[in-house]
Formats: structure tokens, C-alpha cells, sequence
């Protein structure tokens, strides 16, 4: 599969065992890679295929309609970490998948020998990070400070990788280095250096590790993690002290970029008592609004 970081592509290729959701959905990009690994990891594990049918599109319908078995024999013996490996690319929402650097990282395959390599996704997350909203930007630094040590283990060897200064900090011209250095084939030939150009007001200040983990996180990706309840419920504490405020209908729709139409579920994310959100209206205002319909079920 020929696939550019920033591109989506709608032609159906590939074996119908290993064929992700979006590809059937015709848009797809690098994640479906990603999905493939875990058709194979799971079949490496227990010996026989999640998705399986007699027919070719049978195997798409169970691709589309249908999830992994995870308690027949022998995943009742399998570590708790390689499940939640498996688990963590068999979602059918890429967005939730992990990414490969992010999979070298997980706990089941971690090895602190082995150099972490640059993850483009985060140039992607800080560059949303730095045009969203203070108060989105305020329910990120929430959610960073109630990261799993295992998260944290990712974002550390990024920042790294970013080389800070002596005082901890990095700019833009840490970003350009780090992509400079550690650039692949694949990057120079897709438009991975133009998100450095949306990325500009990095150039006049300083961010330190505590920001960076705000700005590098992805929510869609942490919903995935077993522990999500507990991680958003933390964050919302966190919220409550620091960035929570009294915010109308009408700010809040215009926070997600949503019109009118939004108005009737928009409603109940805010509390009656104080009009500041609630912990339901975090979570979902962190996930954040799409109004185009979708067909893949996401979990």
C-alpha cells in the first residue's frame, strides 16, 4: 500500500483477511497499515483469524460488523499486555489506534535498548494544539496531568528527541532539527515539512515538557485505554481547579465549530447549577463534534 502521511486513499487493495474498516469505507491512509499488523499479531498469538468468513464479503461484513474474540482458548493464558497490543490496533476507529512508534513503546514489545524513532504524529497533535482555543488548550493541560506512566513513557522519548535546551524547553527550531535528523524517505516524499509551517508562533516562544504532553496527547487515542474512565475522570478534577469557567450554548458550539443544528445535545454537556461543563460535556468536548455522518462504528 502506497500511502503519503497527509493523503487519504479510496481504492480497495489487499488481502480480505487484513483489510481495515476504512479501506472498505474507500478513505483511508497510514493507520490501515497499522490494523494489518494487528490481524497478524492476533493470528501469531492464537492461531486463527479475528475476521473470518466463507465468502470474500462475508470476511468484509465481519471486518465491518463484527469483534475479535478474546476469550476462547488460549487468550485466557495470554498476557494482559499483549491483548491490550492487540486491542489497541484492532479498533475500527483509526483513530484510536496506535501508531508504530507508539506500538515500539508499549509495554508488551518495549525495549529500552532500542532507539524510539520520531513519530510525525506528534508534529501533527502540537500543530492542532497551537491553533486551538485557551479554554481547549486548558482542557488538554487537564488531560495531561492524568496520564498513565505508560504514556508518559512515549512522550518522553519524543521530547527527547527534540533535543531541549538547557532549561528543558523547546521552540520551532527544536522541530525542525529533530525532523531534520531523524527525516525518512517516506517523510521528504509527503507533506510532512509544510506542518512545520503552520507551526509558526513556536518560533517566539518556549514550551517545556508539561506543555508538550498537553499538546502531544491524543484524546481519541487515550478513549482506546482500558483505564479511560479513571484518566478522564482525574483530568476533570484537574479541570475543575484550574479551567473550568461558566461557557453559553453558543460559545460552545463555536469552540467545536458547529452551528446551530448542534444546540439540542450541547445542552446537556453543561451544568444547570453552575453553567460550566460537566464531566460528560469534557469527555465529549475533548473528543470533539463531526456532524458528517460516518459508517464505520466506532468504539
Amino acid at each position: 500500500m502506497n500511502v503519503v502521511t497527509d493523503g487519504r486513499l479510496n481504492d480497495i487493495v489487499g488481502s480480505a483477511y487484513y483489510v481495515a474498516p476504512e479501506v472498505l469505507h474507500r478513505s483511508y491512509s497510514l493507520e490501515a497499515d497499522i490494523w494489518s499488523i494487528g490481524v497478524i499479531t492476533y493470528i501469531l498469538l492464537c492461531g486463527s483469524r479475528p475476521f473470518w468468513a466463507r465468502t470474500e464479503s462475508g470476511i468484509f461484513r465481519s471486518v465491518l460488523r463484527s469483534d475479535p474474540n478474546f476469550d476462547d482458548l488460549p487468550w485466557p493464558s495470554v498476557t494482559p499486555e499483549a491483548k491490550d497490543f492487540v486491542k489497541r490496533l484492532l479498533n475500527k476507529d483509526y483513530r484510536k489506534r496506535m501508531t508504530a512508534v507508539q506500538a515500539l513503546t508499549h509495554p508488551w514489545l518495549r525495549d529500552d535498548s532500542r532507539p524510539v524513532p520520531l513519530d510525525i504524529l506528534v508534529y501533527k497533535l502540537v500543530k492542532a494544539y497551537l491553533h486551538a482555543t485557551p479554554f481547549k488548550r486548558a482542557a488538554l493541560k487537564a488531560l495531561s496531568k492524568a496520564l498513565t506512566e505508560d504514556e508518559l513513557v512515549y512522550l518522553r522519548a519524543q521530547f527527547r528527541l527534540l533535543e531541549p535546551s538547557r532549561d528543558g524547553s523547546v521552540s520551532l527550531e527544536n522541530f525542525k532539527m529533530a525532523l531534520a535528523r531523524n527525516a525518512t524517505e517516506a517523510m521528504g516524499e509527503s507533506r510532512v515539512p509544510d506542518i512545520l509551517n503552520t507551526m509558526g508562533t513556536l518560533a517566539y516562544r518556549k514550551m517545556y515538557f508539561e506543555e508538550f504532553c498537553a499538546a502531544a496527547i491524543s484524546t481519541h487515542q487515550l478513549e482506546a485505554v482500558e483505564g479511560w474512565e479513571q484518566i478522564a475522570s482525574t483530568a476533570f478534577e484537574h479541570f475543575e481547579q484550574e479551567g473550568n469557567r461558566v461557557i453559553s450554548i453558543e460559545e460552545l458550539a463555536r469552540e467545536l465549530n458547529v452551528g446551530p443544528s448542534a444546540y439540542s445535545f450541547l445542552k446537556d454537556w453543561i451544568r444547570v447549577s453552575d453553567g460550566k461543563l460537566s464531566l460528560l460535556g469534557y469527555t465529549k468536548f475533548l473528543h470533539g463534534v463531526t456532524l458528517r455522518s460516518s459508517n464505520t462504528r466506532h468504539h
